[in-house]
């Protein structure tokens, strides 16, 4: 795909599936605009695809730091063609202490920032504009304590499909959903994929845990006019994990009721 004078924003673009992407879209022709708490990460991927990125330090759970990173950006690059909210963490739950100014931390980044990033861009979108929200399988299924997660990707879920009712004949705006994905090669210097076991790996229908480029991939074409015609949508991208139905000493599987914790 050629996005040779588009630009492309990326939030937690520094490592992870967020650097895969900044990558990408960079390698396909574009402007890269990301920015990340992981200052040197940052300026060390900025500094490495040249004079087409922008890196800012920052933290989007904070108002001020939205404004000025949007600012910032329309004033290097005029106008914005997509938007990858990428950026997250997890205050784990309740069996963690997660307390009430984590959960709502968690809600600000994963739910709030991009919302208003949307609406600091409104209205420098170009022609043909795209969101992605990168959302999480955990949006539909959990493992315990993992609520502030979970809830921060159920609510970004829903943030995309109402941005696509309101934004419809401006901008397309969808979600992917990733599964087990491994990013340990797109963490640090010289970093390589991890090393999975046989259960690890065939307990996905499709045979492998997932890497960044998966999700990069299906980032690139829902941006691509290729995709013109999906808005509001969102895509599991997890191997085939969500459409197993697993039942105790069912195909292999097993359950332990006293895990002893």
């Amino acid at each position: 795909m050629n996005f040779t004078g588009k630009t492309c924003v990326i939030t937690g673009g520094a490592n992870g599936i967020g650097r895969c992407i900044v990558e990408k879209f960079a390698a396909a022709g574009a402007n890269v605009a990301f920015i990340d708490v992981d200052s040197a990460g940052g300026r060390k991927l900025a500094k490495k695809i040249g004079s087409g990125a922008f890196f800012m330090n920052g933290d989007i759970a904070r108002e001020r730091t939205l404004t000025k990173f949007a600012t910032r950006v329309i004033d290097r690059f005029g106008s914005v063609d997509y938007l990858v909210n990428n950026a997250m963490v997890s205050k784990r739950g309740i069996f963690s202490g997660c307390s009430y100014d984590d959960f709502l931390y968690v809600q600000r980044l994963g739910v709030v920032a991009p919302y208003m990033l949307a609406s600091l861009f409104l209205d420098a979108f170009g022609k043909d504009a795209a969101i992605v929200n990168i959302s999480s399988a955990r949006a539909y299924m959990s493992q315990p304590d993992t609520e502030s997660y979970s809830a921060a990707k159920g609510g970004i879920n829903a943030l995309t499909h109402a941005l696509a009712a309101s934004l419809a004949g401006q901008v397309r705006v969808n979600a992917i959903s990733p599964g087990w994905i491994d990013t340990a090669a797109f963490s640090g210097d010289n970093a390589q994929p991890s090393q999975h076991s046989k259960a690890d790996s065939k307990q996905h229908p499709a045979g492998r845990v997932g890497t960044p480029e998966d999700i990069a991939a299906l980032t690139l074409f829902l941006c691509s006019p290729q995709a013109g015609f999906i808005t509001g949508q969102d895509f599991i991208v997890d191997g085939g994990m969500t459409r197993q139905m697993i039942y105790h000493d069912d195909h292999g599987w097993s359950f332990d009721p006293d895990p002893g914790f």
